[in-house]
């Protein structure tokens, strides 16, 4: 498509926001990254209260795939924090990054942008135990597995696990689809391109699970146990007499 994305945004939200206070389009339309199946991911922020905030919306709109991000100001505050405990920054990215089409979005873009690049939080300890037993336990699986169509599943499953907890024993944030690529990338080029060699090769996806655990720790299963929970109350479904 030859359309300038930046000005179709600013009509579209135009149309569908006369009172908006600001918008930014955001995505990989506006980078490098553009496909012809790009779409124009744009964020819109509202008067304070307003009725039709926060809501997300999908639109065609001069032949582009629009998806819309409506907020006002304390609506983003909550999606932003939102975004911290998944350790997926969708949204912070998308302000940091994102081009102004109308209005000023003031300190956003800084504020996210200083988010991203503080990174999440650290993993809690029982997290990064978690992270560490179910690559252990992958490995077995993937060693162990005698049926090929299960060794298959096993290894696809394992190939996108490594490069979560890979992401996650880092400290650092994640994604999916892409994104997962993108961060892997940004945390590390040599694993990320081992990485995308090791897709559908088994015994490459063992090594890379050995070398990721190597690096945080080793693998994790004699011992390893996790309290579970006490219901707060006791159910009478149990069998007659208890």
């Amino acid at each position: 498509m030859n359309r300038d994305p930046l000005s179709d945004a600013c009509d579209l939200v135009t149309e569908l926001f006369p009172q908006h206070r600001w918008a930014l389009l955001a995505g990989s339309v506006t980078t490098a990254h553009r496909t012809a199946g790009s779409d124009l991911d744009i964020v819109v922020v509202l008067p304070d209260g307003d009725r039709q905030a926060p809501h997300r919306g999908s639109h065609r709109y001069r032949g582009w795939p629009v998806e819309l991000f409506v907020h006002d100001e304390q609506s983003l505050v909550h999606y932003l924090a939102k975004d911290l405990p998944t350790r997926r920054p969708v949204l912070h990215r998308m302000v940091a990054t994102g081009i102004p089409v109308s209005g000023d979005p003031e300190g956003w873009p800084e504020h996210c942008a200083a988010v991203l690049a503080a990174g999440p939080a650290p993993l809690p300890h029982a997290e990064r135990e978690l992270a560490r037993y179910h690559l252990t336990d992958l490995l077995d699986d993937l060693i162990h597995a005698t049926d090929p169509g299960e060794r298959t599943v096993i290894a696809t499953t394992a190939w996108t696990s490594v490069a979560q907890q890979a992401l996650g024993l880092a400290d650092h944030w994640t994604g999916t689809s892409k994104w997962l690529l993108r961060e892997l990338r940004d945390l590390d080029d040599g694993l990320a391109d081992r990485w995308l060699a090791a897709h559908g090769d088994a015994t490459a996806i063992e090594a890379l699970i050995r070398e990721v655990l190597d690096r945080h720790g080793g693998p994790l299963f004699d011992g390893y146990q996790v309290a579970g929970e006490r219901p707060a109350h006791t159910a009478n479904g149990g069998p007659a007499g208890h």
